[in-house]
């Protein structure tokens, strides 16, 4: 269950991969033109898929629309009533439940989970509920354990299935509270949590406690796949010559998702955050809502409760994003203007995060920060580019391996000058300041990077900086050289008991192959004698021994690290 982060590895992963793209600029709202419909106007037609929207202003909706088709089978509008499916825009209900539960003295929050769920794992440490709130309790995510089973999320799940898989992890990411790991699995256990303590399930007890007292009539965790839902938005996936696909989904877990609603509904939700109507804490119960997270060391999680506190172009914004198959989904608000944006949508390449910025950026422009080149800043000296030897400037170049992000950038030569590469016809240009420091072309902040040897002084380290924070450190390695006879020594048959299931390595004309049950063959690139990659499997890292035979590997994949397989016999 994806969301938008508006985090660091989001950032980075935006600023490392792709380069600058602008956004297209909204005509002045004095026109007769509607401007929000100029910014829906892709998917205002009948043989698109496309989303409702709400924009709320000091109480009241001032902008509610559909664009697109609910329905495409049966030529069904979308409209401001349609049900959609909005992904981890559900989590924050989750988090109030556990709120309210707290309130009613049922739970406690920084009570250790097996308090309630007793058969979970006891890894040594203490699991809070407040862990699974703001995603620093280690546990791995759920939906992608479901997937390196070779399982599909648009598949049903069963509960107790998924449940099982979770509990037959030996490990952790990472000891709680250290770290942030967003995890699906946090706000599936917490499903269970309420029901353990309530005796009503989580559809039955948000609707009780939530949404009626809200008059959210169209909301609901959607727990019975079967159960039909009036006036249902269908998912679509796009096809590469523009026609769309049906992406029918049999997914009813709850919690991390799970929740079906309209905008409608959703704008009785932001307005209980200026006078809160559940519970009997009043505004205090707000308060804990966008109360940030800590680490066991104090410091602050970027993560409230299943909210983010953040900043667009100078104004403080609350938001959270949802997505699952065709679905997404997008909640904006800026408390201190009154003024939110929701966004939900039925098709899979939709983006509403940056669409809800453009519809802020017509009702907000006299009061957003636009970034401008002050007269003091164009009077700042460039710094010189430094001339360095084409000698200087092969030094550099090479493949470097990234471990916290599991990607490779190609630093190459052109006409002399060094070029980054993210991506085939994705790169940028460095410009040297330096004779081991480099500006980056085309992205959008002032990106530096600077190539360190190590002390062995035979390979040499990247380090990418915005001003003096360091954002990612890459390890320049020698691309491993595929051959039959080196690969032959990694081909076998692997088992995992963690997810009790079996992967096959198999080498073909120079290149290794990679099956997962239920599923084709993937073609693994080998980044190094021990890594094998696949984008959507993970990073395979192998154990071998002095003649380089393989005993087994641990995977890497996301939200999960280290799940270990041992070599087996066919």
């Amino acid at each position: 269950m994806s969301h938008r982060f508006p985090f660091f590895t989001i950032s980075l992963i935006v600023l490392l991969f792709t380069a600058r793209v602008g956004l297209s600029q909204v005509e002045n709202p004095s026109k007769a033109v509607d401007p929000v419909d100029q910014v829906f106007a892709k998917w205002s037609n009948t043989n698109s898929p496309g989303c409702a929207i709400a924009v709320i202003q000091d109480g009241k909706i001032i902008h509610q629309k559909g664009y697109g088709m609910a329905d495409l089978e049966h030529d069904i509008p979308i409209r401001p009533s349609s049900v959609f499916y909005i992904g981890s825009v559900s989590k924050q209900f989750v988090a109030a439940c556990m709120l309210l539960l707290d309130e009613q003295g049922k739970i406690k929050l920084d009570e250790d989970i097996r308090t309630y769920i007793p058969e979970f794992p006891d890894y040594g440490y203490t699991i809070s509920i407040r862990n699974l709130i703001h995603h620093t309790s280690g546990i791995r995510d759920n939906l992608t354990l479901w997937e390196l089973i070779g399982r599909s999320h648009l598949e049903e799940i069963p509960e107790e299935e998924i449940f099982e898989l979770i509990c037959r992890q030996e490990q952790l990411n990472f000891e709680p509270g250290t770290r942030y790991m967003y995890s699906n699995s946090c706000y599936f256990l917490m499903s269970i949590i309420v029901e353990r303590v309530t005796g009503q399930s989580l559809r039955e007890y948000a609707d009780e406690h939530i949404f009626q007292p809200l008059g959210m009539k169209h909301s609901i965790f959607q727990d019975n796949n079967r159960r039909i839902l009036k006036n249902r938005a269908f998912a679509y996936g796009e096809n590469p010559d523009g026609s769309f696909n049906s992406m029918l989904m049999r997914f009813d877990l709850v919690g991390s998702g799970g929740l079906y609603s309209t905008v409608e509904d959703l704008y009785l939700w932001d307005q209980n955050f200026y006078n809160n109507q559940i519970g009997n804490r009043g505004q205090a119960f707000i308060d804990d809502m966008l109360t940030n997270g800590r680490f066991n060391d104090g410091t602050a999680v970027n993560y409230a409760f299943a909210l983010v506190n953040g900043a667009y172009k100078g104004l403080s914004t609350v938001s959270h994003s949802g997505a699952l198959g065709g679905y997404r989904a997008f909640y904006l608000r800026f408390p201190e203007q009154k003024f939110s944006v929701i966004i939900l949508g039925n098709l899979e390449s939709f983006v509403p995060g940056l669409l809800a910025e453009k519809v802020a950026d017509i009702y907000l422009r006299d009061l957003l920060q636009v970034k401008e080149i002050s007269p003091t800043q164009q009077a700042k000296p460039k710094l010189p580019t430094v001339s360095l030897s084409r000698k200087q400037l092969t030094a550099m170049t090479g493949y470097y391996w990234n471990e916290e992000e599991a990607y490779s950038p190609r630093i190459y030569l052109s006409n002399d000058t060094l070029r980054y590469q993210r991506a085939e016809g994705n790169e940028s240009s460095l410009r040297p300041i330096g004779n081991r420091h480099f500006i980056m072309s085309d992205t959008d902040e002032e990106l530096n990077v600077h190539f360190q040897p190590t002390t062995s002084g035979k390979l040499m380290n990247m380090v990418l900086t915005i001003g003096s924070d360091t954002i990612a450190t890459s390890a320049r390695y020698k691309p491993y050289k595929a051959e039959n006879a080196a690969l032959s020594k990694l081909t076998g048959n692997y088992y995992a008991p963690e997810l009790d299931t079996h992967y096959q390595i198999k080498v073909d004309q120079n290149q290794a192959w990679l099956k997962l049950k239920n599923q084709p063959w993937h073609v693994v690139t080998p980044i190094k004698g021990d890594l094998l990659i696949h984008p959507k499997v993970g990073q395979l890292y192998f154990h071998l021994d002095q003649k380089g035979v393989a005993s087994g590997f641990y995977l890497n994949s996301g939200r999960v690290r280290g799940i270990q397989f041992q070599r087996v016999k066919n």
